[in-house]
């Protein structure tokens, strides 16, 4: 199934749901969040509670995500991982750089608390 990326904008702050697999062979979820950094957008919470599979490129597209909202002063969460997308930010040490939340409003106060500005 190809990923699915449903971005829900409030202000500077959103949220992407995703749904599907987040791997070498789709690239929207970069593209997407790039686009809406040009659009002004600085604090992003993942929601990836319907992605059902990701591999190292997956891994990379979140670190480069992370590396490019940081650099424009915003930051990124993470919601909802299912417990093998968990296991995975786990095992490469992700957790420790990017927030991990179950709840939606615990993660959107999260980016804002821990931004750079």
């Amino acid at each position: 199934m190809a990923l699915i990326v449903t971005p829900r904008v409030s202000g500077d702050t959103v949220v992407i749901d995703l749904k599907g697999r987040l791997w070498i062979l789709d690239l929207p979820l970069r593209d997407r969040v790039h686009a809406l950094l040009s659009e002004g957008c600085r604090f992003f919470v993942l929601n990836l509670q319907d992605v059902e599979y990701m591999d190292s490129s997956g891994l990379g597209q979140l670190i480069s995500i992370w590396t490019s909202v940081r650099t424009t002063g915003g930051n990124v969460a993470v919601l909802r991982p299912s417990d093998r997308v968990r296991r995975l930010l786990t095992l490469t040490h992700l957790n420790v750089v990017v927030d991990i939340h179950q709840d939606e409003e615990k993660a959107k106060t999260s980016v804002r608390r821990d931004s750079v500005a």
